[in-house]
């Protein structure tokens, strides 16, 4: 398999079980070795008690995107710490868009920047996550000859 599409199989397989993000209202966009964008509709529900997106509902938007990229090797990978500045609310009826860039993968930790962005292009907010490799995959590589 070529690593793109290993990034996409490990995108599948992740995502099929990815209850939390699906039940933000996230849609996953896209995926590329050590690369990810996910998005969503900030609706009602998404807002705090200052009627904008709550923090809470970025910061997932930008960690499913930072997970997906560092998950895209078949390796499992996971969070080791994040950091998040908020930059501009977002109002309900935005559409929010995160994308994550690998920066770094040295050994089993990895450093990515994500950006989250309105559809206009303004910046919403900035993360920066760092994950730590551990033990498994997202599929068996001896089987996907057979998909």
């Amino acid at each position: 398999m070529i690593p793109e599409e290993i990034a996409e199989k490990s995108a599948a397989a992740m995502w099929a079980r990815d209850d939390a993000s699906r039940w933000v209202g996230m849609e996953l966009v896209e995926v590329a070795p050590g690369r990810a964008v996910t998005a969503l509709t900030v609706a009602a529900h998404h807002t705090n008690g200052q009627d904008i997106c709550h923090g809470g509902v970025i910061f997932s938007l930008a960690d499913s995107a930072f997970a997906f990229a560092c998950n895209s090797y078949n390796k499992t990978a996971v969070a080791q710490h994040n950091m998040i500045s908020f930059i501009a609310p977002g109002m309900t009826g935005d559409r929010l868009t995160a994308e994550a860039r690998e920066v770094s993968l040295r050994g089993r930790s990895g450093i990515y920047d994500v950006r989250v962005t309105r559809d206009d292009g303004a910046l919403i907010a900035e993360m920066r996550g760092c994950s730590r490799i551990i033990p498994g995959t997202h599929f068996d590589l001896t089987d996907a000859d057979e998909t």
